[in-house]
């Protein structure tokens, strides 16, 4: 009696359990899992490059002549008008110089006009008019040649600009091409950043030099400068160990506030053509690599390995791995298993990407 009673409990247990997992695998057919499929459509994102910023012009001040610095003018970090004086090297030498060669320019002056007239009246000879012409000139060839040296012991700001730190001090001998300081116009700053071979593309495809693109630069407090720049001009070679291509973008600079040597970030707006989007929520990680769950035509889902190329807010867009019409998965992902079998509802893409917010038009 005892072991027909142990029987009908098992029996009674067993058909419960039964059930149970029966209703389980039920409910878990019930349930459908969102399903939607990629959008294809042109699309532009916001790529930032580091970037290296330099003044538009800007040179090195050095001394045209060996001598002693005998006054500065002008202090470190001062704006200098063009043609303003800056450094004076000792002129005595030269000043002497000058006047010597004047003064021979004179003789030979005077020289040649008594020769003239003596040949005017045929007492020399023309070639000896000749030879004292020839004399005359080559002392006013001299003379101007001593003048340019003495002015050289005078460096000028050549434009409107700062000046750097100084590099010597007054009372310094300097040697001819000595650095002395040097001077940064930065009214108008060249922006210079690296450009992957495939952004290139995408960027020279859509636009021209008459429709060139506008960027902004974040700076190094992250700040947007206020003024937005234009790529002005791409360099000719890309650089085959980084396979990035240098940009050049020109941004005003009226209030001064970038100066020469500063780092930042260029802000540009890349165009996709026909560009593969997804959201962010489909995809999962393993091993630092991007997977989606694709449904088969056997409604199983299938893990996908997927190229990301580029990053939006909330989105992705893929370069390898998926097709226009795939299904993927959209929610539940930690629920299923590769291989599972599943019932799903399709939903539009237009519809799940602007639930997210979708940043890009």
């Amino acid at each position: 009696m005892k072991n027909t009673l142990i029987v009908m409990s098992l029996f009674a247990l067993l058909s419960h359990t039964s059930c149970s997992s029966k209703k389980e695998k039920e409910k878990k057919e019930e349930v459908k899992f969102a399903v939607t499929t990629p959008k294809v459509k042109d699309t532009i994102i916001t790529e930032d490059y580091v970037c290296q910023i330099q003044s538009i012009r800007h040179i090195e001040l050095r001394a045209q002549e060996r001598g002693y610095l005998q006054k500065i003018y002008v202090d470190e970090g001062q704006h200098v008008k063009k043609g303003q004086l800056l450094f004076q090297i000792m002129p005595k030498l030269y000043e002497a110089e000058f006047e010597k060669a004047k003064a021979e320019a004179n003789f030979a002056e005077i020289e040649y006009n008594n020769t003239k007239n003596l040949a005017d009246n045929d007492i020399v000879s023309p070639n000896e008019l000749a030879m004292a012409k020839a004399k005359w000139e080559k002392a006013k060839a001299e003379l101007a040649l001593s003048n340019v040296h003495l002015q050289f012991t005078e460096i000028r700001a050549p434009y409107d600009g700062i000046i750097d730190r100084f590099l010597v001090r007054e009372g310094s001998l300097v040697d001819e091409g000595e650095l002395l300081s040097s001077l940064s116009d930065n009214s108008e700053m060249w922006v210079y950043y690296n450009v992957p071979e495939a952004e290139y593309l995408n960027y020279t495809t859509s636009f021209s030099k008459e429709n060139p693109i506008d960027v902004n630069l974040l700076m190094a407090n992250n700040q947007l400068f206020k003024h937005q720049g234009e790529v002005s001009t791409i360099e000719a070679e890309f650089n085959n160990e980084t396979g990035n291509i240098p940009f050049r973008a020109t941004f005003p600079n009226p209030e001064g506030l970038l100066r020469h040597g500063e780092t930042g970030s260029i802000m540009m707006e890349v165009p996709f053509k026909d560009a593969m989007i997804i959201p962010q929520k489909a995809t999962f990680e393993i091993l630092s690599k991007k997977f989606v769950f694709v449904i088969d035509k056997d409604n199983k889902v299938r893990q996908t390995e997927v190229s990301v190329k580029a990053e939006l807010p909330h989105l992705f867009i893929i370069d390898k791995g998926l097709s226009a019409n795939d299904k993927i998965l959209l929610e539940g992902i930690r629920m299923v298993k590769d291989g599972e079998k599943i019932a799903y509802e399709l939903e539009k893409p237009d519809a799940v990407l602007a639930n997210l917010d979708m940043y890009a038009e």
